[in-house]
């Protein structure tokens, strides 16, 4: 089920939560920002393009729509972006080179209808001013997030997100501090593995790029709206992840109790 809420006068969030058996729920977050000019960061995932498209519709008319920001191309994040290109014949995508690259091998984007932005330059949608971030961690090489100046967002893509024992709601700020570390820990293992091999001076460095930044709020894809005064806290928690340990997935004894968890 895709249910929406407000994280900030101007900011929808679009959200559902993806099971994962043996490991929590993934939320799956997208966002409306009701600038001037509107635009909708990603699309959903595949399986809910329906549901996602009910949603965004009580939310604003997708002809309303001027941008979408793709932030990767992972297909949590592209569900119904063609059928948004499709029912709106002005609508524009930000995005970079590689993502348009990467959606060539299977489902090319339209080139006349791409706006590129790579991570430190910026662009106008009329009221605000957009500047692409590239995010601390990351699943996709192509990942870019962005500052919004007038709302004070930071939407960091997949960066924080968190898995969650269960619904995890609609603010950060509700999830019990040590079952947000936690859940953000893991999931940093899993989407971004490589952060247990980075240089720890330049990923430190990394992230006190975004500490400077000083968000009125951060919007993860994966995680519930976290105010920003939450933000040096989600910064210590991933500063701490390349000495977690390393994520290794199921083996089969593993999958056959996740298939018995599914068929109950």
């Amino acid at each position: 089920m895709v249910n929406s809420y407000k994280a900030a006068p101007d900011i929808e969030v679009l959200t559902s939560n993806f099971p994962i058996p043996g490991y929590g729920l993934l939320p799956i977050n997208a966002f409306v920002l009701k600038a001037k000019e509107p635009l909708l960061v990603d699309t959903g995932y595949t399986l809910e393009n329906a549901e996602f498209m009910d949603t965004l519709r009580s939310v604003i008319d997708p002809k309303h729509l001027k941008w979408i920001w793709l932030t990767h191309t992972d297909h949590d994040h592209i569900g119904s972006l063609h059928q948004l290109l499709d029912e709106v014949p002005d609508l524009r995508v930000i995005t970079t080179f590689l993502a348009v690259g990467k959606m060539s091998l299977h489902n090319p984007l339209p080139m006349d209808r791409l706006y590129f932005l790579n991570p430190g330059e910026s662009m106008s949608i009329g009221d605000r001013t957009l500047t692409a971030v590239k995010p601390p961690s990351f699943d996709a090489p192509e990942t870019t997030g962005f500052y919004d100046d007038r709302s004070g967002a930071f939407f960091s893509s997949d960066c924080f997100g968190a898995l969650m024992p269960s619904s995890p709601g609609q603010s950060a700020a509700d999830i019990p501090e040590q079952e947000l570390k936690e859940g953000q820990t893991l999931w940093a293992t899993i989407d971004a593995p490589w952060l247990q091999k980075v240089d720890r001076g330049l990923f430190a460095a990394e992230l006190k790029k975004i500490g400077r930044m000083e968000p009125k709020v951060v919007l993860s894809s994966h995680l519930p709206a976290a105010d920003g005064r939450m933000t040096q806290r989600l910064l210590d928690t991933l500063a701490s992840a390349p000495q977690a340990q390393t994520f290794v997935g199921p083996d089969q004894e593993g999958l056959q109790a996740m298939l018995a968890q599914m068929t109950g």
